[in-house]
């Protein structure tokens, strides 16, 4: 075994050990399944919901796939331990995607109280933020670098990619993360094992593959992780469900959804005036340089709309992945017993 493939086999121990401490409460995430939906108690539409507008926000921001996995994780760890009305849920929610981009992005990056607020249209204030932030920081005792299930995936990735014969890019990581991403959307996966949830995404875009020897090296990892063959199958299925429902046409993806501004007074006044006497453009030279201090305008007069958020322009090579996804025959199970 090559130095690299033993470095990562000791990195998957590491996370194997840890996974389990920074998993959601089974119990508390059982109990928003069950509630019903009203004004006193959340659901597990509301909290889907919530986790739609994150994924927007990630994108908005231009933000890694590992911000937003990491936000749900938290987000889920803390309403698993918290009962919480409905109508905390959005400053709980841009709470703890504030926190997860200040673990995973570089500072310069990361947007002010202010400007998340006024993106997300949270209703909230930046002191609500930072009481927000303390409630969570201690019931989560400040514990936010968590493995998540994007951490075995692309760990497993690494993996096969370290043992394959077959063409490097056979396994699309954009693709992966895009259905895990999907997953996220629903409350039942946060009950899966990340190792396990990534292993199931893995496992489905090799049968897709065709691929024997892809087979044999995550039938190796399977055996490493101690994965049985019953949680690798039921979850597989609820997977594959999930990315087929996500195939449909019907289905409103965040990333397709429009971002919608709202215009001041002031720059709405600005704009009708300007709108009767639109001077003649000149003409734009050849090679010119674009100077940016001119036509700059002050982002202080926007905010966003409640219609919706999202990336802009949306993801559409994200929504291909979907689209993509066909149904599937019955995995056969996979035989770990030694």
């Amino acid at each position: 075994m090559s130095s690299e493939a033993l470095w990562l086999f000791k990195q998957l121990n590491i996370h194997l050990e840890q996974e389990g401490r920074f998993q959601p409460r089974e119990k508390g995430l059982g109990l928003i399944e069950a509630a019903a939906e009203d004004e006193n108690t959340l659901c597990s539409r509301q909290r889907n919901a919530k986790v739609e507008d994150l994924w927007s926000l990630t994108n908005f921001f231009g933000f890694a796939t590992e911000t937003f996995v990491l936000a749900v994780n938290i987000l889920d760890r803390f309403l698993a331990l918290m009962k919480v009305k409905p109508k905390h849920l959005s400053c709980i929610g841009v709470c703890c995607f504030q926190l997860a981009a200040r673990v995973v992005e570089e500072e310069c990056n990361i947007p002010s109280a202010h400007e998340l607020i006024r993106i997300s249209q949270c209703k909230c204030t930046a002191s609500d933020l930072r009481r927000m932030e303390k409630i969570i920081s201690d019931k989560l005792h400040f514990e936010f670098r968590a493995p998540t299930a994007l951490t075995f995936l692309h760990l497993y990735h690494a993996v096969v990619l370290c043992h394959t014969s077959e063409r490097k890019e056979a396994l699309n990581l954009d693709k992966l993360e895009a259905q895990l991403k999907a997953c996220n959307c629903r409350l039942v996966f946060s009950k899966a094992k990340p190792s396990v949830l990534a292993l199931c995404l893995l496992t489905l875009e090799v049968e897709t593959l065709k691929s024997v020897e892809l087979f044999e090296i995550l039938l190796r990892v399977q055996k490493h992780c101690k994965i049985s063959d019953s949680d690798l199958l039921y979850w597989r299925e609820l997977v594959s469900k999930c990315l087929l429902d996500y195939s449909s046409p019907e289905c409103c993806k965040p990333d397709h959804r429009k971002l919608v501004w709202i215009v001041s007074r002031r720059t709405a006044q600005n704009l009708q005036n300007s709108s009767y006497s639109v001077p003649e453009l000149p003409t734009i030279p050849e090679g010119g340089c674009f100077n940016g201090s001119e036509g700059e305008d002050s982002c202080e007069d926007m905010s966003s709309g409640e219609e919706s958020l999202s990336s802009s322009p949306p993801s559409d090579l994200e929504g291909t992945f979907f689209f993509q996804l066909q149904p599937k025959p019955k995995w056969q199970p996979l035989s770990c017993r030694s």
